[in-house]
């Protein structure tokens, strides 16, 4: 196993992705009167509760209806307001796709989705609620941001982010607790940005969501173990992605990972070998995450360790990329 934590029950409420962005909704609520609230009767399961315990009056369940939630925050938004709209990842991008792509993303209104139990972090829910296809919807819809925080830290800078910047997002995050990746909120979040976790010359894993932190404990037990340099790239921003920090890995490392809790068609890994294609030049390359079939039922964890995108699963997908042979010269007219 490389690496770990320990915690107890008692600690894992407060490392929830999800409690961390209840509470800051709620401090942007006391700071900003327009900022109102949604949900799809998920209030509890989504945190998006705390904003309604502080402020009733801003805040709307409107059943378990989420097209219609959709419509709602398009039209609050239209009129002033700064929706910020809450449901489980599945049902906001593919349930509510047509509301997500017409009333927020056609008409660029400025209304903010929180898509919650991502990815198979709901994995004891069974496929019906494994998102594993919302970053391929998401990110081919015009105006709209998406963001895959690592933890609940960078959840929070999101969150402040998109009240900040005008236009639809769609900030995805898991349903458990997240391990801690960052200590501190100053560590540099932009939008649109990479965040680099470590240097390294000899690989880069770039990374979003739960994977970062695995994808750095990876990293950390091949520096001891193999002696190998790894880059870690926190992949936040999945659109618009950070094309200068994907070229700059391909030219230093010649070798790049991708790694995603999410179908490795359409999500993070496609977007970062859009841009490695587009560039002209060449690397090995590999995309992890979940092949093109559903996932298996279980908890997260397990789930992770099956689809190889846990610590161990990475550690083997780069001791594998690091026998991949290519050409070491600096010429790369070569290369096109």
């Amino acid at each position: 196993m490389a690496g770990g934590m320990t915690y107890t029950a008692i600690d894992s409420t407060s490392l929830q992705t999800a409690e961390i962005y209840g509470q800051a909704l709620v401090e942007l609520g006391k700071a900003h009167p327009e900022v109102v609230a949604l949900t799809a009767d998920l209030a509890k399961s989504t945190k998006i509760g705390d904003f309604m315990k502080q402020f009733p009056d801003r805040f709307f369940n409107v059943g378990i209806a989420e097209q219609n939630m959709f419509g709602i925050a398009a039209g609050m938004a239209k009129a002033g307001l700064v929706p910020f709209l809450s449901t489980f990842s599945q049902f906001a991008s593919l349930r509510s796709a047509d509301q997500l792509s017409t009333d927020l993303c056609y008409q660029n209104v400025n209304a903010k989705v929180i898509a919650t139990h991502s990815g198979t972090s709901f994995g004891q829910a069974g496929s019906t609620h494994h998102a594993i296809s919302d970053l391929a919807v998401t990110r081919s819809f015009p105006n709209l941001t998406v963001i895959c925080p690592a933890d609940g830290v960078e959840t929070y800078n999101a969150v402040m982010a998109a009240y900040n910047t005008k236009g639809p997002f769609y900030i995805r995050i898991n349903r458990g607790f997240d391990n801690t990746l960052y200590n501190t909120r100053d560590y540099g979040f932009e939008v649109g940005k990479a965040v680099t976790v470590r240097e390294g010359t000899d690989l880069t894993i770039i990374a979003c969501g739960s994977c970062v932190y695995q994808a750095n404990q990876a990293a950390d037990f091949l520096e001891k173990a193999d002696g190998l340099k790894i880059r870690v790239l926190d992949m936040h921003t999945i659109k618009p992605i950070d094309r200068d920090a994907i070229v700059k890995a391909v030219m230093d490392t010649r070798r790049i990972i991708t790694v995603e809790d999410h179908n490795i068609i359409g999500g993070l890994g496609s977007a970062v070998a859009e841009v490695v294609v587009e560039s002209g030049k060449g690397c090995a390359f590999k995309k992890l995450g979940v092949p093109d079939k559903f996932a298996p039922i279980g908890l997260h964890e397990d789930i992770m360790n099956v689809l190889g995108i846990d610590a161990n699963g990475i550690i083997n997908a780069v001791r594998e990329v690091m026998k991949a042979d290519f050409e070491l010269d600096d010429d790369w007219d070569d290369e096109v």
